[in-house]
């Protein structure tokens, strides 16, 4: 890319690669990453960067596959300036969009407010923002209060939880937004149950899902069963990686990438894939799935960028 750009006070390193920044170690370049010393940084880096030029926010790039090609943007990704978790009261609590879903969890659980559901979701706080993250029946729909982001042309703005149309794995950020922060108001329980109640939950997730492998969580939405705000009943819920085993992909391979033997909606690099094996395995999987069942699975995983 030889378009100059703003100079701001964080860090922008041209033509950086990203496969190291992401949970699948995939992935080319990026045109520029910017990683913002603080909200107003970000604020003027966009204001002055000329409307043609593509940005994407990134996270800890955990729900991600950078396409081999990499991205012809400026990727920004929050780090440690980003990441504060702060108790405000009344059940309020504001966390950096760079803080980790884990960490919020177990602080707001100290404080006596019950995010467990939070602690075994992998990302931090802007990603499970944009996508409605969600697990054991609780999602970020239920306690989310508001958002603050950094609009592409430069302005900070809050937007209300409300006017997001928070839905399944989905939600309507402007484009181009970058989140900053987010509150939320959440239950209060005593701290003693919230940690043995995220105790339970880790046990129950590491006994069933791939978690010490290369993953990106779930790789493929579940089918049917979720109401617009996100709900689930999980009794009459299609479960993806069911129509997965019942189309026999479990455990299947293409170059270094797998479906794993533990969890068959969750797509690995089992050594050496490269972003086309993971992303071409997928669609092997949803073709044959539709073939089998007349399903059409939707990815979870994010892909971005160019083959």
């Amino acid at each position: 890319m030889t378009q100059t750009l703003p100079t701001p006070r964080g860090t922008l390193t041209p033509n950086r690669p990203l496969a190291d920044l992401t949970w699948l170690r995939v992935g080319g370049p990026a045109d520029w990453l910017f990683q913002p010393a603080d909200v107003e940084d970000i604020a003027a880096f966009l204001a002055a960067l000329p409307p043609d030029v593509a940005v994407f926010p990134m996270g800890v790039g955990s729900n991600l596959i950078v396409r081999d090609g990499g991205l012809r943007a400026v990727v920004i990704r929050l780090g440690r300036g980003f990441n504060a978790i702060a108790i405000e009261g009344e059940g309020r609590l504001t966390a950096g969009a760079a803080a980790l879903d884990a960490h919020v969890a177990r602080r707001a659980a100290e404080a006596g407010l019950d995010l467990t559901f939070l602690r075994t979701i992998p990302g931090s706080i802007g990603g499970a923002v944009r996508m409605n993250a969600g697990c054991y029946g609780s999602y970020v729909a239920d306690v989310l209060e508001s958002v603050r982001v950094v609009l592409r042309d430069g302005s900070v703005v809050d937007i209300p939880a409300a006017a997001l149309n928070l839905r399944y794995r989905q939600s309507d950020l402007p484009e181009g937004a970058v989140v900053v922060s987010a509150t939320f108001r959440a239950p209060e329980g005593d701290p003693a149950a919230l940690a043995q109640r995220m105790e339970e939950q880790i046990a129950r997730r590491d006994a069933s899902q791939p978690t010490k492998e290369r993953s990106a969580g779930s790789t493929f939405r579940n089918p049917v069963g979720h109401s617009s705000t996100g709900r689930a009943d999980d009794s009459h819920e299609l479960k993806a990686w069911k129509v997965i085993d019942d189309a026999g992909m479990r455990g299947a391979t293409l170059g270094g990438a797998q479906m794993s033997q533990m969890h068959s909606n969750f797509l690995i690099n089992a050594g050496g894939a490269t972003a086309a094996d993971l992303e071409n395995l997928g669609e092997a999987v949803r073709k044959k799935v539709f073939q089998t069942s007349g399903i059409t699975l939707e990815w979870e995983i994010m892909r971005v960028g160019e083959a």
